[in-house]
């Protein structure tokens, strides 16, 4: 499995007591595959894709990405890892206001130490994967909301993750361009063999994932095929 936690637990301080935010968590996901992660508010959702993105350690339990075995690695070697092989799509784009949408891309793979005319044309190729080729010189206030996201997908691509995760992509977007990009994220999945966990609270999209799981109280129930 190209994502693999095991067993994860993750707790916070909450007064003179700790609050438990995973309990016993276990989820697989393989390359190009899109498992959706429903429940409510303070279910759980948020801390699980914080510890699959090895953003905060779990207290116990294993987490297994592309392969490697997070546990023994220093904060400099998750920061290194999730550089490398985990790509992030959160809630809001957060694009820089300056930037075009290729730029947005690049500074990606500048990070990474990748040359300036791959980063170029990879950029180009991803935008024209997520539909928005012809607004790679278009600056975040001359896209709408969907393209805006459509950027974000496509920057969090950019350096080839094995896995992505994406946190509430369509909260500020309407059905029809909430299905749009739901939509891409699943062919992109296929397409480029990602392991994906999606964390929505649109169920009425929840047909394009592969297998939907649902929390509660920090706890996972067992996953399934939608119809």
């Amino acid at each position: 499995m190209t994502l693999s936690l095991t067993h994860v637990t993750l707790s916070h301080p909450d007064g003179d007591a700790r609050l438990t935010a995973l309990d016993g968590v276990s989820l697989e996901v393989a390359a190009g595959a899109l498992t959706a992660v429903v429940g409510p508010s303070g279910s759980g959702k948020s801390s699980l894709l914080a510890v699959a993105a090895t953003l905060v350690p779990p207290d116990s339990g294993r987490v297994v990405v592309d392969g490697t075995d997070t546990g023994p690695l220093s904060r400099a070697e998750r920061a290194e890892l999730r550089r490398d092989r985990v790509g992030i799509v959160f809630q809001q784009p957060n694009l820089l206001p300056s930037l075009t949408s290729a730029e947005q891309l690049e500074v990606m793979a500048h990070v990474s130490g990748r040359p300036p005319r791959r980063a170029r044309d990879r950029a180009r190729e991803l935008l024209d994967a997520v539909g928005l080729g012809d607004r790679a010189g278009r600056r975040p206030h001359e896209l709408s909301g969907g393209q805006r996201q459509r950027v974000n997908i496509a920057r969090a691509l950019m350096n080839g993750p094995a896995v992505l995760l994406v946190d509430e992509p369509t909260s500020a977007l309407d059905q029809e361009r909430g299905a749009a990009v739901l939509d891409l994220l699943a062919t992109l999945t296929r397409e480029r063999g990602t392991a994906t966990v999606l964390v929505t609270h649109d169920r009425a999209h929840l047909h394009r994932a592969d297998a939907v799981v649902t929390m509660a109280d920090g706890r996972m129930r067992a996953g399934r095929v939608p119809a």
